[in-house]
């Protein structure tokens, strides 16, 4: 009776994951054991990433809001209060580009914001 080693399938799965090591310094890259912890935990950062990215960016639009809305004379939350009032469909992404590229423009409806929020 021939001996079956299932190898075609070892392989591939050897392959998949020393593809995805691709990169990885020292033994982590083309040592099984390690590369398979490496790759793991790789992707299980990768994902977590993914979702912290999107926070570390409205941080980053908060801040320059801030900063932009205290140039112009008014707080950051005062400044949201008003444009939610005010039921302006700009986005804090938007808002934060604008106070960098426009100034004028975001000055502009800063007032909007500050006229808004005293009603």
């Amino acid at each position: 009776m021939v001996r079956v080693t299932n190898a075609v399938a070892s392989h591939r799965r050897k392959k998949r994951l020393f593809k995805l090591a691709k990169g990885f310094v020292g033994d982590r890259k083309n040592h099984l054991r390690l590369t398979s912890g490496a790759v793991m935990r790789a992707l299980a950062y990768n994902y977590a990433h993914r979702k912290q990215k999107k926070r570390d960016f409205r941080s980053l639009w908060i801040m320059r809001l801030n900063a932009a809305a205290r140039i112009n004379g008014i707080s950051y939350s005062k400044l949201i209060y008003g444009l939610k009032k005010a039921q302006c469909e700009l986005n804090r992404k938007v808002l934060a580009d604008m106070a960098i590229t426009d100034p004028s423009g975001f000055a502009a409806i800063v007032g909007y914001a500050k006229e808004a929020a005293k009603k």
